[in-house]
């Protein structure tokens, strides 16, 4: 894949996403939904990372070919002092900073706080996957029934 540059138009639905983050002040680049992820990603036009722990890709599943760098580590979630450095690293073959990344996380949430932290480190296109890959808790206090990676029938593997 290629990446794309800040001289490179960004695809439609990341331009949307990063106006209407800066509309709404947002500290990161803006969010997208599975879907439009899962179609950037088949299109060579985005990387998708997955900051997840890798204890919830093993047992709860995870989107093949992604990139791993974890947020939080263990059941404690402990904020990885590294992310950024490491964010920096596995997208290097892909551009580095200057490349197009989607986080994904749980529920939306995580990826959130970590793109932020990104763009403070001066990563110009990483996105948020809103929804995450199991959704958000619903009133029966389960995941993937309204949203989420999974509810949208988009792929993922489990070991």
């Amino acid at each position: 894949m290629t990446a794309l540059t800040l001289e490179t138009a960004l695809p439609r639905a990341l331009q949307e996403a990063q106006d209407h983050a800066r509309a709404q002040g947002l500290g990161h680049a803006g969010g997208v939904r599975p879907p439009v992820a899962w179609a950037l990603v088949q299109a060579g036009q985005a990387v998708l990372v997955d900051v997840r722990t890798a204890e919830e890709r093993k047992f709860v599943g995870q989107v093949p070919g992604t990139l791993h760098v974890p947020w939080a580590t263990g059941t404690a979630l402990t904020r990885n002092p590294r992310f950024a450095r490491e964010l920096e690293a596995r997208l290097a073959p892909h551009g580095g900073k200057e490349a197009v990344a989607l986080l994904l996380c749980r529920s939306g949430k995580r990826s959130v706080l970590a793109a932020q932290v990104a763009a403070q480190a001066g990563f110009a296109h990483v996105f948020n996957v809103l929804e995450g890959f199991e959704g958000e808790i619903d009133a029966r206090q389960q995941r993937g029934k309204n949203d989420g990676w999974r509810f949208h029938g988009l792929p993922w593997i489990q070991d």
